[in-house]
């Protein structure tokens, strides 16, 4: 008998040679029907894989990330199989799932793949997976592979890399191809299946070898989950933060500025700084002070830091001065400035907490093909802080910096989301810096900090910062995609480079411990996220005009320039439409641009001292007819519904 833990923790006893799926089909028949994939002591397993030895097993359903990962590479074979058929002569590469699918490179050799060719790869998938053949995998000799596969140049290197006796081949059908296992039961469970779309990609990712096509598809064990997954790429589409940001006019890249260095323009140069005023609001309020520092630091400054040794060679190259052997760089972070700002004078215990933020622009010289918008960019302005504070503060700092976080998110609509405690990786330990007493000591307040707060976390390893450990935000959007957004990381190690020290109470010479923290991360990323978020739709108060006038014609123009001047006087973002344009065409054109309201004169609302209310992607709905300071306060209630108010 073997014992199996499951990971409720439970433990129940089997014959050796059971498999996940007999283990599964003895906890629920219904539960065992849904079981696609399976683990064992942390090795991916096939559901008929034998189990001979005390582990522990986890089962997977499609709803679960593993269980998508080998629904999705199974589909990969399936597909490689109807390409084999369907382009006689092909050469197979490799095919892995992916985020939301998988893909297979292939060399077409004079054959060429195209859009037209989509259905015909479609339906022959679903007739393939119709004949719910198992996925079978046997292992082969390094000679045996080598045989088989003697004609097709990417196989044989894959399998010329490998040892005799870790070769393993899966079969399903006619079809044979070398992998490592990680499947479903059958192909019967893929229901639905479309080709994406195909690329260039070249063997190994080496621009020296060949390119292939790389074939991108996804799958689903329903035809309606296909459905929505393809309608919420359209939606996707339509909130695509590049599209929004043309349209809204609020930022630009230009070819001559350079890849990767956006342009704000006015709107959404407005939209950032009531970004940043709501923040350094509320960090005024908790007891941060504001600092500035350089964009460029000499290179030893990041020397000391680390940073060089981690990502000097994929930095921007160092800027040399006429002074032989000088060197600076573009800065990077902003953490080591922050420490020499700390280290202008001594410090006493009853000194600490410092907190010192700042709005600083950082560089980082991403490559061409991973730049992507605001996302992913080579200049950016991070919302930094960093707290200096004895081990003995670090709980309460680091809870504070959490219900900092939860305000932004809470003010801005991201509701659904999950901390992420980001740990060492419990075996590769040289990508850090530091002991392992200080890492402990790290790793332990973030995690006791989360607990304390009740928050939703998760935990995984690999994910540290190379000074330390991690707690970052990942936020759900309203297309239920995931997003890291927010961080706070613990750190013992910069101190102790950059000999910072505080007197203790014992009249000794102590190190600090550092916070490092930033609730937005990047403006840059965090406006384009909060711009597909909401579509463009950002809460009232962040808004880059919140009302706009429509005269009805040009003799209402003086009662609309009034109209503005009162609005103004409250504080509510206005402005005028007075183009020679229909009422029809100038209402269109601020719901093309968001504008929450539409606010209508005419003669009736002048006579009276009144304007009409249209409000923004509320058509038929009709127009309400206000005075002034009852707009004022729909305009007021409806801001205090969503900013919160921050208390320390």
């Amino acid at each position: 008998m073997i014992k199996i833990t499951l990971p409720d923790g439970s433990i129940r006893e089997f014959a050796a040679g059971v498999t996940p799926m007999e283990v599964a089909k003895s906890i629920s028949e219904g539960f065992a029907r849904n079981v696609i994939s399976a683990s064992f002591n942390g090795t991916t397993i096939e559901t008929e894989t034998p189990l001979t030895t005390d582990g522990s097993l986890i089962l997977y359903t499609w709803n679960d990330a593993e269980g998508k990962k080998a629904f999705w590479h199974s589909t990969s074979h399936v597909m490689a199989q109807a390409l084999e058929e369907l382009f006689p002569g092909i050469k197979l590469t490799l095919g892995p799932a992916i985020s939301n699918g998988f893909y297979y490179d292939v060399d077409f050799g004079d054959q060429k793949i195209t859009d037209a060719d989509f259905k015909k790869i479609e339906d022959r998938v679903l007739e393939i997976s119709r004949g719910k053949h198992e996925f079978k995998m046997r292992p082969v000799s390094k000679a045996e592979a080598l045989e088989l596969y003697k004609d097709n140049v990417y196989k044989t290197e894959l399998i010329s890399n490998l040892e005799d006796g870790t070769i393993t081949f899966c079969d399903h059908a006619t079809f044979t191809d070398l992998c490592r296992g990680g499947h479903i039961p059958n192909t019967g469970i893929i229901k639905a299946m479309k080709v994406m779309s195909v690329a260039g990609a070249y063997w190994r990712g080496d621009e020296k070898n060949k390119q292939l096509t790389r074939v991108y598809g996804t799958s689903f064990p329903k035809q309606k989950d296909l459905t929505e997954y393809l309608e919420l790429l359209e939606e996707a589409k339509r909130r695509d933060h590049r599209k929004l940001g043309k349209e809204l006019e609020l930022f630009a890249f230009s070819q001559k500025v350079g890849a990767g260095l956006p342009l704000w323009l006015p709107k959404g140069a407005a939209l950032r700084d009531r970004l940043e005023q709501f923040l350094k609001k509320a960090q005024k309020k908790a007891g941060y002070e504001q600092v500035v520092t350089p964009h460029i630091g000499q290179k030893e400054l990041y020397v000391t830091s680390g940073h060089y040794a981690k990502y000097g060679a994929d930095s921007f190259q160092p800027i040399h001065t006429p002074a032989e052997g000088e060197e600076f760089l573009l800065k990077p972070m902003n953490c080591p400035h922050h420490c020499e700002i700390y280290n202008v004078r001594p410090w006493s215990y009853k000194d600490l907490p410092k907190r010192y933020a700042e709005f600083g622009t950082v560089y980082r010289y991403e490559q061409s093909g991973e730049l992507h918008g605001l996302t992913r960019v080579r200049g950016f302005t991070q919302d930094d802080a960093h707290i200096f504070c004895t081990p003995e503060q670090l709980d309460e700092e680091f809870k504070k910096v959490i219900d900092l976080v939860l305000y932004v998110f809470g003010s801005l609509g991201f509701e659904n989301f999950t901390a992420q405690i980001s740990l060492r990786d419990k075996e590769n330990r040289d990508k850090y810096i530091g002991s392992d007493e200080n890492w402990e000591k790290a790793e332990n307040a973030i995690i006791n900090a989360a607990a304390d707060k009740g928050l939703n976390t998760v935990v995984e390893y690999g994910e540290a910062a190379f000074y330390g450990p991690k707690l970052d935000f990942m936020v759900k959007d309203a297309l239920g995609r995931q997003w890291q957004l927010g961080t706070i990381q613990v750190d013992y190690n910069l101190p102790e480079r950059f000999e910072l020290t505080y007197k203790g109470a014992d009249n000794e010479l102590h190190r600090p411990v550092m916070i490092h923290r930033a609730p937005f991360g990047s403006m840059e990323r965090f406006i384009a996220i909060l711009l597909e978020h909401t579509a463009g739709n950002f809460p009232l108060w962040l808004m880059p005009e919140q009302a706009i006038i429509l005269s009805l014609s040009e003799k209402y123009e003086i009662y609309a320039k009034k109209v503005l001047d009162l609005l103004e006087n409250h504080e509510i973002r206005a402005l005028i439409d007075n183009r020679s344009e229909t009422i029809g065409k100038k209402i269109r054109d601020a719901e093309m641009q968001k504008l929450p309201f539409m606010l209508i004169v005419g003669e009736e609302e002048e006579k009276n001292g009144t304007i009409s209310i249209r409000r923004h992607g509320q058509e038929g709905k009709g127009n309400i007819t206000v005075t002034i300071d009852e707009f004022v306060a729909i305009v007021d209630e409806e801001i205090k519904k969503t900013l919160k108010v921050f208390t320390v």
